[in-house]
């Protein structure tokens, strides 16, 4: 299975080194010196990581064969795609990858279908489930232990127990406008 890592951002100094914007829990494995990565568009890689670093909080990276500003300039935008088992697990127990949370149904303690995962929205202070509802709307949901109260991959679900006004916010505002007609 393939699956984006990063995508390359601007020329860093003039030794080749880029600028990238990291797109995996685990960057140390996915993006360490010797990964071959494959690209989008295809045919600027594969490309080998040569080194790495941090560097004012941002991760630099140098590819072999790219020895200046120039090079690096070029790689711009380039998605970089790692090769992942499928079956592979992160090493928390309740830990996932987000490709085993996409296309999970998510489903109330009662069974009340809320929709399905479309996509995982990873912001600074906490995860979001990116859900279709059956009428094609969405809806965010907080991935926190407090909502998100069990992740069953066996059954290819995701259990929620919503506050109030999370998911049933446009029935409140369909039936206040009811009311002031």
């Amino acid at each position: 299975m393939q699956l984006v890592v990063a995508r390359i951002g601007r020329a860093h100094g003039i030794k080749g080194e880029v600028t990238v914007e990291v797109r995996t829990d685990e960057p140390e494995l996915r993006l360490g010196p010797g990964a071959v990565l494959a690209t989008d568009p295809a045919g600027v890689g594969p490309l080998t990581i040569e080194t790495g670093r941090v560097h004012s909080g941002r991760l630099l990276l140098r590819f072999e064969g790219v020895k200046d500003r120039t090079g690096a300039e070029a790689l711009r935008n380039t998605l970089l795609i790692a090769e992942i088992d499928p079956e592979e697990l992160p090493e928390g127990e309740d830990e996932y990858y987000d490709h085993q949370l996409i296309d999970l149904d998510v489903v109330t303690e009662d069974g009340t279908e809320v929709g399905r995962i479309t996509e995982i929205s990873h912001l600074p202070s906490q995860d979001l489930f990116i859900v279709e509802r059956p009428d094609g709307s969405e809806v965010m949901i907080p991935f926190v232990e407090e909502i998100v109260t069990e992740i069953d991959l066996a059954e290819q679900r995701a259990v929620i127990t919503p506050p109030p006004g999370l998911i049933d916010d446009r029935a409140e505002t369909d039936s206040s406008r009811d009311d002031e007609a």
